[in-house]
């Protein structure tokens, strides 16, 4: 498969849940870094519990575990969380996001795929830019949370 295909088709699937749930960028981009910090944790320890599952434990099993424990907080802050109202604001945020995303699932995905030619110079310039997209968006993260107004605890106390 595809280098270009690959993070296409991930892409979709990511722009896509971010776009239709509304979420803000702010709070799925911190749960990217934080699903990356922990799959660089229990990378070991989820190859050892696949392998009791009896499944059988290889190079895309591996990536497959951690693109799966990198993206399970975003995936969980997608049904919560704080959401825009405007639809530019909505596809800015759903893009934002998509391109973390994809920052942070390039090592993973790369070990899965087959890298020769054209895929692989396309895949080292992805690598090279890793850094920079996720040290920019990260603190875009933070922005938006910042920008994010909390939901008044009541309008206006009525007496009636």
């Amino acid at each position: 498969m595809g280098v270009i295909l690959a993070f296409g088709i991930l892409a979709v699937g990511l722009f896509a849940a971010s776009f239709i749930t509304k979420r803000r960028f702010g709070l799925l981009g911190l749960a990217l870094g934080s699903g990356y910090i922990l799959s660089s944790i229990w990378s070991n320890s989820a190859s050892l519990v696949v392998g009791l599952a009896g499944l059988p434990y290889n190079a895309v099993t591996a990536a497959m575990i951690l693109v799966f424990i990198t993206l399970l907080p975003a995936v969980i802050l997608l049904f919560h969380g704080y959401s825009y109202k405007s639809l530019v604001l909505r596809i800015i945020g759903a893009g934002l996001f998509t391109v973390l995303a994809l920052a942070f699932l390039a090592e993973p995905l790369g070990r899965i795929l087959n890298l020769q030619g054209s895929n692989l110079q396309i895949y080292d310039w992805i690598l090279k830019n890793k850094d920079v997209i996720i040290g920019i968006g990260l603190p875009m993260a933070v922005v938006d949370m910042f920008l994010t107004k909390p939901a008044a605890l009541s309008e206006k106390k009525s007496k009636h």
